[in-house]
């Protein structure tokens, strides 16, 4: 990870209240690419029952992960947003086992940028969810 890669990483979690709250942590980041990953955590567990961490907790990695990927792509500024995601979720996360995300921005246009991603906890051949985006490419306003 290069020293601006990684300061813009840094800066964007620090940016995102959620992203920090859910302890996220950028593993590796450059050239439309973005690994974060996320600690199990009690407080984020959606059945008390089971111990599996809430679908909501996997989707906001997933969409932070997707726009840190975006705003590493050389041919992308430095904001973006999300326009849409589609996530499918294939199981649950291990209970007990922290969840990382890797994304990749693949494709840039004029005003689009178009991502895909996956979520795995330590099954990394076996995903927990899937997801393909699109999000906003904008020059930051002075």
């Amino acid at each position: 990870m290069s020293a601006d890669s990684k300061t813009i990483a840094e800066q964007f979690i620090k940016a995102v209240p959620h992203a920090t709250e859910l302890g996220m942590t950028i593993t590796q980041i450059g050239d439309g690419e973005a690994e974060i990953t996320m600690p199990y955590d009690k407080r984020f567990v959606g059945d008390p029952q089971t111990g599996v961490i809430h679908g909501g907790a996997v989707s906001a990695l997933i969409d932070t992960c997707c726009g840190a990927a975006v705003m590493s792509h050389p041919k992308s500024p430095s904001v973006t947003a999300t326009i849409n995601l589609r996530i499918d979720y294939m199981r649950a996360a291990t209970p007990g086992q922290a969840v990382t995300a890797k994304a990749t921005c693949y494709h840039v246009t004029r005003s689009v940028a178009f991502v895909r991603a996956t979520a795995v906890d330590d099954d990394t051949q076996n995903p927990v969810a899937t997801a393909a985006g699109a999000f906003t490419v904008a020059e930051e306003k002075p």
